[in-house]
């Protein structure tokens, strides 16, 4: 992967500023090449597939309670396959939230429900609500609710984590934010899965108030990469491609891959970065930005 840093970052112009008139038309070039190559198709096989095997996941960890019964060992393994299974299930229901498994809109609300309320056990609406918010605006402080844990329990960005310190508030101990992470990781197992993926393309990017930007530069300047590969695709539920997902959110997410030499070829033709980096470097770079903005916060919390 090619490692950059985060566009946007700092006291210097904003690099994005220039770019937004070619940038979108550019894109909406992009937009009718992926129409014409059938990318917004989906293949129902596959997402069958996927069903399919958290559905045999699910009844394998009952399954094993019931012949090997309820001893550490059986139930150890049973609550591995049910955590696995349960993970999978939220990628689906990721995938049929965005409209990107069926062509019928009615197809994609029912099969949503059934995921989300009886295989997962939470609100459809709820979380369409929520999401929808933050594909609107990713990474902008009071409008996207992924990072609505600033500043109560962390606090995030370079710019915000300076102001906070600034105007002397402290709700948390920042500067060991890098530390209570794991804590917080391990009070809500099974979900730690859940949250490393779904954090690992936003939180270490740049966060800050709506700059009012572009659609499409809304969404670059928010969204990192994980390398390609069979596992990262479905360890992650293919939101290693976070760019293009975010670009096209109601792309098929098998056909993920197929779009991104032309995303890159457009951040480039635009010097916009593109960022993309090993899986383990993504987890660690949470960590390493949670740090980070914590000492910023310090810092300007004792001398500024």
């Amino acid at each position: 992967g090619v490692g950059m840093g985060c566009p946007g970052q700092g006291g210097s112009p904003h690099p994005w500023r220039g770019l937004r008139v070619g940038l979108t038309q550019h894109f909406r070039e992009l937009r009718a090449t992926v129409e014409k190559m059938g990318l917004l198709e989906p293949n129902q096989l596959f997402f069958f597939l996927h069903l399919a095997h958290i559905l045999l996941l699910d009844t394998a960890a009952w399954l094993i309670l019931l012949y090997f019964g309820t001893s550490l060992m059986p139930f150890i393994i049973s609550l591995v396959v049910l955590t696995i299974s349960q993970v999978q299930a939220s990628w689906l229901q990721h995938d049929l939230g965005h409209l990107s498994v069926f062509r019928k809109t009615k197809w994609n609300h029912l099969l949503h429900k059934f995921v989300m309320c009886h295989l997962i056990g939470a609100s459809a609406k709820w979380w369409t609500l929520l999401h929808s918010q933050h594909h609107a605006k990713p990474n902008c402080f009071e409008k996207d609710p992924d990072i609505d844990m600033h500043p109560f329990l962390f606090t995030l960005g370079k710019k915000l984590s300076v102001e906070l310190g600034i105007k002397k508030k402290k709700y948390m101990p920042y500067n060991h934010q890098h530390k209570y992470f794991f804590i917080s990781e391990y009070l809500h197992s099974p979900s730690s899965w859940f949250v490393w993926v779904s954090q690992m393309n936003h939180i270490p990017m740049d966060i800050y108030y709506d700059k009012n930007l572009d659609w499409v530069s809304t969404q670059l300047q928010a969204t990192c990469n994980v390398e390609q590969s069979l596992f990262n695709d479905w360890f992650t539920g293919h939101l290693n491609f976070q760019i293009e997902h975010h670009l096209f959110p109601t792309m098929p997410r098998h056909n993920y891959w197929k779009v991104a030499p032309l995303v890159k070829s457009l951040c480039a033709k635009h010097g916009i970065e593109y960022q993309c980096k090993p899986l383990l470097t993504a987890f660690a770079d949470i960590v390493h930005s949670l740090k980070n903005s914590g000492e910023l916060w310090l810092d300007a919390y004792l001398h500024k």
